[in-house]
């Protein structure tokens, strides 16, 4: 589904919806239920993906993790995949940062291997090389000892939001 509600043709990404007979039916919250269902009984899952011809469905990012650059979606998934490509990156995770111009730019948060630096220069060539466009480049580079992890050792994006906003969108770039 898009941003509008409507059906995506196959190969294109939308949000993912789920419904079945198990699942959850709603909130006691009116509110919660308006952002969480879709009519129909649907249940928005937050996941952002894509169905192919076969009817296989490939998850690409989760809604909260997309970064929107002046209107457009910006795939953190895809900037992480990208900058981990690079040999001095052992783990990275792109958020949104603020910006008074674009609403959101784009801000990796990287681990480095051992012995090894990274500046934001670098980080742009890299991104030059790779293909993509622009304004999917990150503008602000964060090199931290280790990224924030639960147990399972997924990355808390969320911790990683929290600290980039809290340095707003003047924090200068390393």
């Amino acid at each position: 589904m898009d941003d509008e509600g409507r059906d995506v043709p196959l190969g294109r990404e939308g949000e993912v919806l789920t419904r079945g007979p198990e699942m959850f039916v709603g909130y006691l919250d009116a509110e919660l239920d308006r952002d969480s269902f879709a009519p129909g009984g649907w249940m928005k899952s937050g996941d952002i993906g894509r169905l192919d011809a076969e009817g296989f469905l490939t998850i690409t990012d989760r809604k909260k993790d997309i970064i929107i650059r002046g209107g457009e979606n910006i795939s953190s998934v895809e900037v992480e995949e990208t900058l981990a490509r690079h040999p001095a990156v052992r783990a990275a995770a792109a958020v949104a940062m603020p910006d008074r111009t674009y609403g959101e730019k784009v801000c990796v948060c990287v681990e480095l291997h051992p012995g090894q630096t990274l500046t934001m220069e670098q980080v742009r060539e890299h991104f030059v090389k790779a293909g993509l466009a622009k304004q999917k480049t990150p503008e602000r580079l964060e090199i931290l000892p280790e990224l924030p992890r639960n147990a399972s050792g997924k990355i808390k994006k969320f911790e990683l939001r929290a600290q980039v906003r809290a340095k707003g969108e003047n924090a200068s770039d390393v």
